[in-house]
């Protein structure tokens, strides 16, 4: 008996069946958006210190700078190979709650108007992107 390859594990017909499912799930409009609006908010986040103005603010400027890029790495791992990463969007909802509680967790002078209020409001995008992405990925594997 042979040992079977990954070549033939890619065209098993409920592999095949599978991936269909997912890139019709990323395909829709709904799909297309939530991939779009969750990327510019993980870009949002990492920019948010120079377009808000953490002015002296460098721990929450360096916090947000690594947890937007790394919510916008997800974004693209989403939209590029939904079927294998949807199931990661628990780890983006976690950086969307990290994002809205940081002003008060990161140590040093964070607690301004402007930070709370940017962080709060870019976090719950996240989280709510987060929540929109799993619950495609969720349908898509019970059609």
């Amino acid at each position: 008996m042979g040992t079977p390859t990954s070549r033939e594990i890619e065209t098993h017909p409920d592999i095949v069946a599978l991936r269909t499912r997912s890139e019709q799930a990323t395909v829709t409009p709904t799909g297309q958006g939530i991939e779009a609006l969750s990327l510019l908010t993980g870009l949002y986040i990492a920019a948010s210190p120079w377009i808000v103005g953490f002015n002296g603010l460098g721990t929450l400027a360096v916090n947000n700078l690594i947890t937007g890029i790394a919510f916008a790495l997800l974004a693209i791992g989403f939209g590029s190979a939904f079927e294998r990463t949807h199931g990661m969007s628990w780890a983006a909802a976690a950086l969307g709650v990290w994002t809205i509680i940081a002003p008060w967790v990161v140590s040093g002078p964070v607690a301004t108007a402007a930070t709370i209020a940017s962080n709060v409001v870019a976090g719950a995008l996240a989280v709510a992107c987060a929540g929109t992405t799993a619950a495609t990925g969720a349908a898509a594997l019970r059609r």
